[in-house]
């Protein structure tokens, strides 16, 4: 894709956010779309949300499961950027137009005290974590999720240019120990009080750490890096919920406490 392509395909999605009404699939729009040009068109994306006054608080890394992955006929996780406005407290309500089509997915954050760049081992991303945190990641997409015409399903490509359907964090209230066995905390989902997932940490990448190592790898390749201070998402364990409005989502880590969000 050329430069203008690329501001062209990265306006269009600023301005289905902000409109409500979503675009078509860049995919279809822009046949010869590779991975590289999708995460050109997200960083401009990004670039102006912040010329827009917004802030990057951190990062989300997605398609960590191996079902996922699947899904979309893919071997590697995405990567999108977390904003300002995308933060919510614990037991937030969520106001009615905020999103188009919510999702949400249970998942581990982590909250960094020191920078990571490029090729990192596990131990140092446990060494420079200051704290994991439940959380519960809220997802949108302002790409329709298949084209009307040829009934085309959005493609990775699609997803990764529309900032990995990023949308939202909210986090849960405890610290804990990023070096504890993380494949083992999980969480039970519920939807209006009815449980609709349970999942483990090991669904992602078989240890949550793993994905910032991925994370910090893939970022080099980019010309960016993880900051002190930088909350990470490190990819959801369970598969994502439908809001709809006046739902009332509840993630039950057990010991880490609930996590908790209702859509009005």
């Amino acid at each position: 894709m050329t430069p203008d392509e690329i501001k062209s395909a990265a306006t269009v999605l600023f301005e289905a956010e902000k409109t409500g009404v979503q675009t078509g699939l860049l995919s279809v729009a822009y046949p010869q779309i590779n991975m590289d040009d999708a995460y050109a068109i997200q960083a401009e994306l990004v670039a102006q949300k912040k010329a827009a006054g917004l802030k990057t608080i951190g990062w989300k890394i997605g398609l960590t499961s191996r079902a996922m992955q699947m899904a979309l006929n893919i071997d590697i996780p995405d990567s999108g950027v977390l904003l300002e406005d995308m933060a919510f407290k614990n037991g937030a309500v969520i106001p009615a137009g905020r999103f188009i089509q919510p999702r949400i997915e249970a998942e581990i954050a982590f909250v960094m005290k020191a920078p990571l760049k490029g090729k990192v081992t596990r131990a140092q991303v446990i060494a420079a974590t200051d704290y994991v945190a439940p959380s519960i990641e809220i997802l949108d997409t302002r790409i329709l999720r298949a084209d009307p015409a040829t009934g085309q399903s959005r493609k990775i490509f699609d997803t990764i240019s529309d900032n990995a359907a990023n949308a939202g964090i909210v986090m849960g209230d405890g610290r804990f120990d990023p070096a504890s066995d993380l494949r083992w905390i999980g969480a039970i989902v519920s939807a209006n009080g009815q449980v609709e997932e349970t999942g483990l940490g090991a669904g992602v990448l078989n240890d949550p750490v793993e994905g910032i190592v991925w994370l910090a790898a893939r970022m080099e390749l980019y010309g960016q890096s993880i900051e002190a201070g930088q909350v990470i998402l490190s990819g959801s364990f369970i598969r994502p919920l439908e809001c709809p409005a006046d739902t009332l989502i509840e993630a039950d880590f057990g010991p880490w406490g609930v996590v908790s969000c209702r859509f009005e």
